[in-house]
């Protein structure tokens, strides 16, 4: 059974470029699918009642759940095939896991080769059950990588038709921009959140914004740590958002997802729950826009001080 959910709750999209795919404002993150203890049918429901939002962007990683997510995703599509003309699919590949699924991998490492990349994508396709990814990213800056082999492996994957999209990771600006004027990047999906400032400081944001890219952002209620109880800064943090949420009678997590998606980069913030309700209260932060101050005294509470 689906819920339904108010008409003017549908996501937006996200603004498209000519470098990547149009994702929904929301994207849904599949980190954890397969701890959610779904079965197949109850997969589908989720995927369905993400679609009735508006959340039509589903992320993965070839690592994720031990190997395993991937394949929990594709089977559930399996289920229902023609809903993958409504959804745009995202994978990451990079990094070498030690796993029994995996008996190969002697050591954890990074592997941003050509073969590597190009055989990850392969087997991504095989597990999502589908012809083509939408987007591909470089999971985590490799010090062995090498620009040149990666626009390659990207344009060797994009002629053939596997993957129509590209971007990486976790990259500083130097890195983005890097392998940026090789071949041409979508995004660059990095973590950040009131309790994770360092990409709105780091030049991260700022180099994005310049060139038109909209990151991707993981962990935006920093791994549920925001409604922890913990130190005086945290319990500060939680109090100013408390206020602002009462005042304009939203949920919390609604007020710190329209708080990020405001940044001028246009960030596109990852959930990671299988409750299609909490997807909704992200989804809630696209209709609303937090006043200057409120923003600012968010962005203080989180700091401990003032801008100046």
């Amino acid at each position: 059974m689906t819920h339904a959910f108010p008409a003017d709750l549908c996501c937006p999209r996200s603004r498209s470029s000519a470098n990547g795919p149009e994702l929904s404002r929301v994207v849904a993150g599949m980190w954890r699918l397969g701890a959610w203890g779904m079965t197949a049918q109850q997969r589908l429901v989720f995927v369905e009642q993400c679609l009735e939002l508006g959340v039509t962007s589903f992320d993965h990683a070839d690592i994720y759940g031990d190997y395993g997510a991937e394949t929990l995703f594709g089977e559930a599509l399996a289920l229902q095939p023609a809903l993958r003309e409504r959804m745009q699919l995202v994978s990451k590949c990079g990094v070498k896991l030690v796993s029994a699924h995996r008996p190969e991998h002697a050591l954890p490492h990074y592997d941003t080769g050509a073969a590597h990349i190009v055989a990850s994508a392969e087997n991504s396709l095989r597990q999502l059950r589908t012809d083509r990814l939408d987007l591909l990213l470089i999971h985590r800056p490799d010090p062995l990588m090498d620009f040149d082999e990666i626009a390659q492996a990207f344009t060797q994957l994009r002629r053939d038709g596997k993957v129509l999209h590209f971007g990486v990771s976790n990259f500083s600006r130097h890195q983005f921009e890097s392998l940026h004027r090789r071949f041409a990047l979508a995004t660059n999906q990095v973590e950040c959140s009131p309790l994770h400032l360092a990409p709105l400081f780091d030049e991260t944001f700022d180099g994005l914004q310049d060139l038109g890219v909209a990151p991707m952002i993981w962990s935006p209620l920093a791994g549920g740590r925001l409604f922890q109880a913990g130190d005086a800064n945290g319990e500060r943090l939680r109090a100013v958002i408390k206020e602002i949420a009462d005042r304009l009678q939203r949920p919390f997590a609604s007020v710190v997802f329209a708080w990020i998606m405001q940044l001028p980069c246009r960030p596109l913030p990852l959930t990671g729950t299988g409750r299609v309700e909490a997807v909704a209260v992200a989804v809630e932060a696209t209709q609303f826009t937090l006043g200057r101050g409120d923003w600012f005294a968010i962005l203080r509470a989180a700091r401990g001080h003032d801008v100046a």
